[in-house]
C-alpha cells in the first residue's frame, strides 16, 4: 500500500518535474532545504514543500529564501550547458584566471567589465575548489562554481544565476 501511495505520488509529480526543468524548486524553503541535491526525490522534495507550505510566495513577497522582488525569472540551465560544452576549455582558463570561456561565461551572467576581471581572478584563485578532479561532473562545477562566487561579496548576485 505504502509503495502504491509513493509511485502515485511521483507519477502525479513527473510531469511538473518536466515541465519546470533541472531547478524546480525556484526559490522558497523547499529549493534551500534541496540546494545540491540532484534527481527527482530532491525536486519533488523541494517542489512539495513549497507547494504545501505557501512559502515561496512569502519569499517572493519579502525577498527572502532566495526569491527575488525584482520580477526577473531567473534559470541557470544555459550555464550548466554552457559549463558541460566547454568543461576543459573553462577549466584551463580558470587555472590562468583568463580566456575566452571565462570571458563568455561572466557575459552570460551579464557581469560587466569590472566584474568579469573579478570573476576571473576569485575563479582562479578557488581553482582547486571548482575543479577538485578531472573526473568532476557538469553540477559539480556548477555548484562550487555557485558557491564561491557566492562567497564572494561583489560578485554574490551573481550565484543564483549560476
Amino acid at each position: 500500500m505504502v509503495k502504491r501511495l509513493l509511485a502515485t505520488a511521483l507519477l502525479v509529480s513527473l510531469p511538473t518535474v518536466a515541465v519546470a526543468g533541472p531547478n524546480v524548486g525556484g526559490c522558497g524553503l523547499g529549493s534551500k532545504l534541496m540546494a545540491g541535491n540532484q534527481g527527482i526525490a530532491p525536486q519533488v522534495l523541494a517542489v512539495t514543500t513549497n507547494g504545501t507550505s505557501g512559502n515561496q510566495t512569502f519569499g517572493i513577497t519579502t525577498g527572502t529564501l532566495g526569491c527575488t522582488q525584482d520580477g526577473v525569472v531567473r534559470t541557470n540551465w544555459k550555464v550548466a550547458k554552457f559549463i558541460d560544452s566547454n568543461m576543459n576549455k573553462l577549466a584551463r582558463d580558470m587555472s590562468v584566471g583568463d580566456g575566452e570561456s571565462l570571458d563568455s561565461l561572466a557575459a552570460l551572467l551579464g557581469m560587466n567589465d569590472v566584474e568579469k576581471s573579478a570573476f576571473a581572478q576569485v575563479a582562479q584563485q578557488n581553482f582547486g575548489r571548482i575543479f577538485p578532479s578531472t573526473a568532476v561532473t557538469t553540477s559539480e562545477v556548477q555548484a562550487s562554481l555557485r558557491a564561491v562566487v557566492g562567497s564572494d561579496a561583489n560578485l554574490a548576485p551573481y550565484a543564483d544565476m549560476i
